[in-house]
């Protein structure tokens, strides 16, 4: 059957039918996955709702004075665009986002490939190892940082520094820092071109990023607050935490990789074996960002994620784009199956509910009175607050009521509260929730306030200065007593 070749009218539709079958896959996995239900657990759910809500964070969140500007404005922006131009609510807002970007980060390549079925390989050897799959489905921006990150990576590799790429580097870097934020970690792939002795392209992709940076401060009309929110956000999201325990997750360390180091050294066997010409790893950019990346990412796991993987996936498609070309004829039946068996495994691993990881939301409850009228009376009052140690607390309620006329005192990034307030934060959980710790929260509640923590149906919370009610499944309400009608 392999050894069948099509006639020859049949046969020149086999690129397209390649391109055909790796776009269709691309656009299924999203959709496969929004049809079970799923909903991100973070980031996602507070950027669609922020959009809807039409509030600055500062009438959202209780800050300290570090905040200065959001730093997520241009994602903001979109969002906004969309939701007036459709009419969409909260959850609309995150099927869209799930999906788009989805597609951009892995679409990104496929444009610049000459077998754009090598991206199906490095997909489906990520999905196999790690995780990373899965957090492009989680629906927030940093997705088109990756994708930035790859293609700058990739055609590196095949053209010499021009002007033409000076612009789109250019552009692309000020579009994913206006959207993102994350502006300074820009640096790494600089540092990476340097190591590789690739400095001509360091210092083009380093001019192309001043040029972007200045370019999306200046759209955001507060071009220092802007730069400087987000160095504050990752000074204090990293160095002002006493514990790992209380930083987000994705900032606390990682344990090594150990199949991402065993995949280099396949595709370094791979080259051995194939007697392959191509650019060896030491000048290769993508091979020094990821060694730097995995280093970095014992204090800080989102290195590797966000930049050490991506510039692993670059050096997978890059060795599958070289093999594919040189073993499998442009038009031929191999290519077509190859592409087809590669379609069908790598949409069955990622859209696979593994161990309930894209319905796992189908168990949330929320709090909102629209859903649960019995909530009535014990849901904040306006201008209050909502006290919480748990980020996803935030994260759901304010998903479920982003018009909501009160304020949360935890949001998403716990070092932006206020001094006192971080400090209660962290002794909660420092004391494994001692009701004791919440005292400093206790004394300072209004009537219009509430405290909301988790816990079973017969795990009531014992902070006796408070009237508790079980709101829904697995969350409990407090607030000041009332006063007797009696």
């Amino acid at each position: 059957m392999f050894e069948f070749e099509l006639p020859e009218k049949f046969r020149r539709y086999v690129p397209l039918a390649v391109w055909v079958i790796v776009a269709l896959v691309i656009l299924a996995i999203p959709l496969k996955i929004i049809s079970y239900g799923y909903l991100p657990g973070d980031d996602a759910l507070r950027h669609c709702a922020k959009a809807v809500s039409g509030k600055t964070w500062p009438e959202i969140l209780v800050f300290g004075d570090a905040y200065r500007i959001d730093h997520n404005i241009g994602w903001h922006a979109i969002l906004g665009a969309v939701h007036q131009a459709t009419g969409w609510g909260a959850e609309g807002l995150v099927v869209f986002s799930v999906v788009a970007l989805f597609i951009v980060v892995n679409g990104a390549l496929l444009p610049w490939l000459k077998r754009p079925e090598a991206w199906l390989v490095a997909l489906l050897a990520a999905m196999v190892v790690s995780d990373l799959p899965q957090r492009f489905l989680l629906g927030r921006p940093f997705n088109l940082s990756i994708a930035v990150l790859m293609i700058i990576l990739f055609v590196t590799q095949k053209n010499k520094p021009a002007l033409k790429y000076f612009l789109l580097f250019t552009a692309m870097l000020a579009a994913s820092t206006f959207i993102h934020g994350v502006w300074y970690l820009w640096l790494l792939p600089v540092a990476a071109f340097v190591f590789a002795g690739e400095f001509r392209w360091a210092q083009l992709i380093a001019g192309a990023w001043l040029a972007g940076t200045f370019i999306s401060a200046v759209i955001t009309g507060h071009p220092s607050d802007y730069l400087a929110h987000a160095i504050i956000m990752a000074v204090r999201g990293v160095g002002q935490h006493a514990t790992n325990l209380t930083e987000v997750t994705e900032l606390q360390p990682f344990a090594g990789d150990i199949l991402a180091v065993i995949i280099v050294g396949a595709l370094v066997a791979l080259r051995r074996l194939k007697k392959s010409n191509a650019i060896p790893f030491v000048r290769n950019p993508a091979f020094w960002l990821m060694c730097g990346c995995w280093i970095l990412s014992f204090r800080v796991g989102r290195f590797w994620e966000d930049w050490g993987w991506p510039a692993l996936l670059v050096l997978i498609v890059s060795e599958m784009d070289f093999l594919f070309a040189e073993n499998f004829t442009e038009d031929s039946l191999r290519r077509l199956l190859l592409t087809s068996i590669l379609a069908l495994a790598t949409f069955l691993a990622v859209t696979s509910d593994l161990n309930g990881r894209y319905t796992k939301n189908l168990s949330w409850s929320f709090l909102s009175v629209a859903e649960h009228p019995e909530l009535d009376g014990w849901m904040p009052e306006r201008d209050g607050i909502l006290y919480s140690p748990d980020m996803g607390i935030f994260y759901q309620t304010f998903f479920k009521n982003p018009t909501a006329d009160w304020r949360y005192m935890l949001g998403y990034e716990p070092a932006l509260m206020p001094p006192e307030d971080f400090k209660t934060y962290q002794q909660i959980f420092l004391s494994n929730g001692d009701a004791k710790a919440y005292a400093p929260w206790i004394n300072k509640m209004k009537p219009a306030d509430r405290l909301v923590l988790r816990g079973g149906k017969n795990e009531r919370p014992g902070i006796s200065e408070l009237e508790w009610n079980y709101g829904v499944s697995g969350i409990w309400i407090g607030r000041t007593p009332r006063a007797s009608t009696h």
